[in-house]
Parts: C-alpha cells; sequence; structure tokens
C-alpha cells in the first residue's frame, strides 16, 4: 500500500525546471559607491542582480547557501483572471509551482536562525501557508501579521473592501523563534525612578497572592509562615479573614530571604512582605500580530513621489514595515535577501541600518526606480522612510551584477557549443559552479582554477590535450592533490588508460560533461499569470463544440511545464493564451 502524507496538490506539481547555475557579471558602470567613508560601519559588498529571479536565486546558492539571516519577499499576488475558458485552476497552479521552486531555493540559502517573511492578500495567502508548510515544515510556521493598508474610508459601491494584507512568517529551523521584542520605553512609567532604597527604578510587588487561585486551599504547600523583622511570624491572609497563599513557593522566598532581596514594610496592619522588582535595562514587550501603527500604501505612495516623481509603485510597501521585521530578525552585519525587489525597499531599509543585502529584479525599474533611489540612500539625499528612525546620514555602496547568458548555445547546424560570449575566465567560472568547486584563479599554478578542497583542485582549458601535456600536468599536481580537466578533447590515450596511467587526473570533455545538466538557453522562468494576454474570443458554436469536447474528455490534459502552459490531445493550442514576449516580468519583482 502507498504510504499517503498530506499535502497540497496542482496541476503540473511534479514538473521542476533543471536550472542552469549561471555566473554573475559585474557592470561597473552601474555599480555605486559612497564618495568618502561616513563611519567604520560602512557597507560596500551589496549586491544588486539584474535578471530572472530564480536563475539569480540559484546562481547564489553555491556562495550563499546556509548565510542569509532573514528573506523578505513580496511576489506577485495572482489578482488577475486567467484562463477563462478553464475550471481546473490551472492559473492557481502556476502560481503555486512558480513559488514552490523558488521557496525550495530560499529555504536553503537561509541561516540555521534565518527567518522567511512574505507579503500577500487573500488571493493566495492561504494557499500559499500551506505551500510554505510542506517546503520549510509545518513547525517553521510563526504567525500570520495583519497589515493595516488604508488610512481613509473607502468609497467603493461595494459591500465589502479589504484594507489589509498579510506577512507570513516562518523560520529555517521548526520551533525556533530567533526574533526580539518591540522596545518600549513606556513600561518605564510602571517604576519607581532610583531613591534612598535604590539606586535603580524598582517596583515591589506583594508576595501574597491575590485575585484567582489565591487561597490557602488552592495551593497549600504555598502557605507557610514567614518571620518579620521584629520577630513577629506572618501568615498570607486576605482583607476577609481568609486565608490566602503566597505568590512564591518556600524555596523561593528562601532564596529571596537569603539575598536579602524580601522587602519588609510596616503597614498599619502589620508587617507586610514585598518582592522587589527592578527595571530591565532594556525594556521591551512582545510585537502585536496586527500593525496599525505603520505607514499606509497611500503614505508610502507619498515617500515615493519625493523619491520617484510621479512614476510610483501602485501597492508599494512602507520603509516601516522592512525596519519592523529587520529589528526583530536581525542584527547589523547579518545578510538580507530580496529576490522580488520591486522599487528596492528591502535594499534601501536594510543599507539604512547597517545589515548586508541582495537584491534581484528583472523588470527595467531595476534601472529606473533602484538604482536612483539606491544612490539617493548612499549619498544621505533620502530624506523620507526610516531615515530620521535610524539616524542614516550616508555611506556605502552596492555592486551591480547580471546574470551571465546561458553557458550552451546551438551553432547553426544545431549543435551544442560553448556560448562564445563567454572569455576564458568566465568559462572557468561557469565549470567550476557547475562542478560544485570554488571559482579561485592561483597565482603560482598556471593550472589550479578552483578547488573544492585543500586537495581536490579544478583546471579547464579548451585545448585538446596530448598525453604528453598529461602526463606533464599530473607531475606537477603531484600524488597528494587530485585534479579534475576540464577540456576540448584529449588524444593518443582513451579514458580508460588516462584513468590508470594518472589517477589523480580526473578528465572530462567541454561541453559534453555538462549537456544533460541543465535546461540550456532558457533565460525566463517567469509568468505574469494577472496580465495574461485573454485568450481569443470563440462563437457560442465554439463554445458548445469546447464544453461538449470538455464533457467528453476529448480536450486533453492541460499542464503547466517549465512554468509556461501546453496542452496536449486533440483540441491542443485550440483556447489557451501564450504570453506575450515583451510581457512585464512578474515573477521579476513586484512592488516591495
Amino acid at each position: 500500500m502507498t504510504k499517503q502524507k498530506l499535502e497540497l496538490t496542482w496541476i503540473g506539481k511534479d514538473k521542476r525546471p533543471k536550472l542552469e547555475p549561471r555566473i554573475l557579471l559585474e557592470d561597473p558602470t552601474k555599480s555605486y559607491h559612497a564618495a568618502a567613508r561616513v563611519s567604520e560601519a560602512d557597507l560596500f559588498d551589496n549586491r544588486l542582480i539584474f535578471g530572472d529571479n530564480l536563475l539569480a536565486l540559484k546562481a547564489l546558492e553555491q556562495e550563499f547557501a546556509g548565510k542569509v539571516k532573514c528573506v523578505f519577499i513580496d511576489p506577485p499576488y495572482n489578482t488577475g483572471s486567467a484562463f477563462t475558458h478553464y475550471d481546473d485552476g490551472l492559473e492557481h497552479s502556476i502560481w503555486l509551482g512558480l513559488m514552490r521552486d523558488r521557496l525550495e531555493i530560499i529555504r536553503r540559502l537561509m541561516s540555521d536562525d534565518g527567518s522567511l517573511w512574505i507579503t500577500i492578500d487573500d488571493n493566495e495567502a492561504h494557499y500559499l501557508k500551506v505551500l510554505c508548510d510542506e517546503v520549510l515544515g509545518r513547525g517553521c510556521f510563526v504567525t500570520a501579521f495583519i497589515w493595516k493598508k488604508v488610512d481613509s474610508p473607502n468609497d467603493n459601491k461595494v459591500p465589502i473592501t479589504p484594507d489589509h494584507e498579510y506577512v507570513l512568517c516562518f523560520t529555517k529551523t521548526s520551533g525556533a523563534r530567533p526574533f526580539r521584542q518591540k522596545s518600549d520605553d513606556s513600561i518605564l512609567e510602571a517604576y519607581r525612578q532610583p531613591d534612598r532604597e535604590s539606586d535603580r527604578p524598582y517596583r515591589d510587588r506583594l508576595l501574597k497572592k491575590n485575585g484567582k487561585n489565591s487561597l490557602r486551599s488552592d495551593r497549600p504547600s504555598m502557605f507557610f509562615p514567614l518571620t518579620a523583622p521584629d520577630g513577629t511570624v506572618v501568615l498570607p491572609m486576605h482583607d476577609d479573614g481568609r486565608e490566602a497563599r503566597w505568590a512564591l513557593g518556600k524555596a523561593a522566598v528562601e532564596r529571596l530571604v537569603a539575598e536579602r532581596s524580601l522587602v519588609w514594610k510596616l503597614r498599619a496592619s502589620g508587617w507586610v512582605p514585598y518582592t522587589r522588582e527592578f527595571a530591565p535595562e532594556s525594556p521591551s514587550r512582545p510585537y502585536p500580530t496586527i500593525w496599525n501603527d505603520l505607514d499606509t500604501t497611500r503614505q508610502t505612495k507619498a515617500h515615493q513621489k519625493a523619491l520617484f516623481g510621479d512614476n510610483v509603485f501602485d501597492t508599494p510597501k512602507p520603509e516601516d514595515m522592512l525596519k519592523r521585521i529587520l529589528d526583530m530578525s536581525t542584527n547589523p552585519g547579518d545578510l538580507v535577501l530580496d529576490s522580488f525587489a520591486g522599487s528596492g525597499t528591502t535594499g534601501a531599509v536594510a543599507h539604512k541600518m547597517g545589515r548586508r543585502w541582495i537584491m534581484v529584479e528583472l523588470g527595467e525599474h531595476c534601472h529606473t526606480h533602484i538604482i536612483p533611489r539606491l544612490k539617493k540612500v548612499i549619498d544621505g539625499q533620502d530624506r523620507g522612510g526610516v531615515t530620521e528612525a535610524t539616524g542614516w546620514k550616508g555611506g556605502g555602496g552596492f555592486r551591480y551584477q547580471r546574470l551571465a547568458p546561458s553557458l550552451i548555445v546551438h551553432d547553426r547546424w544545431g549543435n551544442p557549443v560553448i556560448n562564445p560570449a563567454y572569455n576564458a575566465a568566465q568559462l572557468a567560472e561557469a565549470l567550476a559552479k557547475l562542478e560544485g568547486f570554488t571559482y579561485a584563479p592561483s597565482e603560482t599554478r598556471w593550472w589550479q582554477h578552483g578547488h573544492s578542497s585543500e586537495r581536490d583542485l579544478l583546471y579547464v582549458t579548451t585545448q585538446n590535450l596530448s598525453a604528453e601535456q598529461l602526463q606533464a600536468l599530473s607531475h606537477e599536481v603531484g600524488a597528494d592533490q587530485t585534479l579534475l580537466v576540464c577540456c576540448a578533447a584529449f588524444r593518443g590515450v582513451s579514458a580508460a588508460q588516462a584513468a590508470e596511467r594518472w589517477p589523480n587526473l580526473t578528465l572530462k570533455k567541454i561541453p559534453k560533461m555538462v549537456l544533460a545538466r541543465c535546461e540550456w538557453g532558457h533565460d525566463d522562468y517567469s509568468l505574469n499569470v494577472a496580465n495574461l494576454p485573454m485568450a481569443q474570443a470563440v462563437s457560442a458554436k465554439s463554445a458548445q463544440d469546447l464544453d461538449g469536447a470538455r464533457a467528453a474528455g476529448d480536450l486533453g490534459s492541460v499542464r503547466a511545464v517549465g512554468g509556461l502552459v501546453s496542452a496536449t490531445g486533440p483540441a491542443a493550442g485550440r483556447s489557451t493564451a501564450a504570453p506575450s514576449s515583451a510581457q512585464a516580468s512578474l515573477f521579476g519583482g513586484d512592488d516591495a
């Protein structure tokens, strides 16, 4: 019998892309840093990556697995109405598949004490929660915060209008809660200021229990005598004469007595014992799950208008929301990731708070919004958002990187070949990543391009190596090390002979060694579900034929494949709509 499990299923769930782990290429003309250091804490090695965010996450995995302390994403909310001729939930299936692929890599990037925060609305929030339970583990769910996004009545002529969104919170480790409380100086108002009795703020609490379960009969072991300063015996008694009990057990009270921390005060009724509690040095309280004290969408748009003019996002997330999340989950210097960068709010806030950050964005607003915004932050010219709250003065910088093109392309005869756009260094770096090596060219060994350990090394060349060259290479590597040789070809010896003759060398041919590894040439794993072109209108008769075919089971199966929609069967292609090549990429970023 097949073992069953509780899971969320959708069309195409078993389809998983074979992602190419691309290298990242820096464009110094778009990177930016302050003209001078503002403080010793300035951070410069932040990254803004332009490209498909699923490929970018894969590109980051080798270097940053287990290192990201906080992930914040504001993914597309799937609010559109697509696939109007189908009622099988295909639109939701595509959205879930795309999110699942990203969440799996995000989980691997998170540190053991890391957390994931996702803003989402009602359209997919509950599906997304169950999906995250499956990817991260149900024990990793912390809570669903509610952000009140409007601050004025909505005058739409509808019975119900949403005025909130969710922020789902998960941890990498099941049961972990690596968060700090909300700083709140108002707590100090409950304490007396230092006086002749104490040099620290304090408050005294009755040792006698009051209220519910305060009788001797409720906890008999907590009814016992104490000796007052004048030697009299004191028992816990209520004002009405009933026998009460102490708030602490006998062992705890004896510790207070031994530490001279039990405070006695002489009242009209006699001696009364108190426990003294000192004010915390950093007063704090738990965060509520309803966030109605943050900037709203309207207020956030006002800040964005100051940054971008009239070209603002429709649903931007406020900087104070990101500040709250980072206050709760990170410390200065921790690494923050946002793979749906949108207008760059996460990076801007992380920068102001002294956190390292990585953002990924595919849309052109990477250049029209994010870069100009970050420049203003770095130059100290962004006066809005959390600038005042963080005391931000400017400084630091970031590196702009883009995804390299696919390593494998086809020549005019259809044969797979190494992309001619790659130079020798880029080829070595790409093959190092594909083989699980760290790209680190040696300054002294011409043949060492990377390593997977101190003794396991990598050499990449497009040459056709002879037996003599391999012999010389083996001799130079030595018996205490191994070398993976990636070359165009080798001659004068077979693979079996080479393995026997040079045990410290492993030979692989380029590009044959990697052809089956990935989906080469696939640059876009995004799909804008909300803005898919509408299917072509069909006549009433065609609609009837379509319904009849569906009822008869002749329509074929529809499935999500690699983030795209395909239909099989006799009706394939009749009513599904393919995305336009100029389609803005929703999964490249949203409105954070």
